[in-house]
């Protein structure tokens, strides 16, 4: 068990890279057991293929103990993030969100999302979106405790499942209040 000290947000660097595929792997992991064996493979290909891609806007992590156990990585539009210009996208994204299964609990992805949100609207932006799916289910009751809410018209379909798509308002953003 993790104590409870401070969790540091950062801009991750070229030697986080490691850290940084473990907690996504770790976290991402849960969803080998309910995904069929070929889409987990897929996914999980897709996951480490994302550690390496040059399209991010910014990339954070957490620290926790000194330890890297969050990321999320920010993209300035649906295409960058997607390769789905159609959805019409243009403020930021964020993707990959993953908290390691040990540091749940301390308000990591709180505060990833807080950090993201507050770059976005440093950057100018009145929104940032997220896409999930009801399989994330504890990650969709954050999404919408933080105040993010359904964008039904950017909705995508990924084979038979559904990715829901989500938007937070920044400028009345409770999470940016405090």
């Amino acid at each position: 068990m993790m104590s409870a000290k401070a969790i540091i947000i950062r801009h991750a660097v070229l030697s986080d890279r490691d850290a940084t595929l473990d907690v996504l792997l770790d976290a991402y992991g849960q969803y080998e057991l309910v995904l069929p064996e070929p889409r987990w493979i897929e996914y999980k290909e897709s996951i480490v293929a994302s550690v390496d891609e040059s399209a991010t806007k910014a990339r954070l992590v957490a620290e926790l103990d000194g330890e890297v156990v969050g990321s999320v990585f920010l993209f300035d539009s649906s295409d960058a993030a997607y390769g789905r210009p159609e959805l019409h996208i243009h403020t930021p994204i964020i993707r990959l969100l993953a908290v390691s299964q040990k540091a749940r609990g301390y308000g990591v992805a709180t505060e990833l999302i807080r950090a993201s949100a507050q770059l976005a609207r440093d950057s100018g932006a009145e929104t940032l979106h997220l896409h999930t799916s009801d399989m994330m289910d504890s990650a969709v009751r954050l999404y919408e405790r933080l105040g993010f809410e359904r964008a039904y018209d950017k909705d995508i379909m990924n084979g038979e499942t559904l990715v829901k798509s989500y938007v937070l308002q920044l400028k009345k953003a409770a999470l940016l209040q405090v």
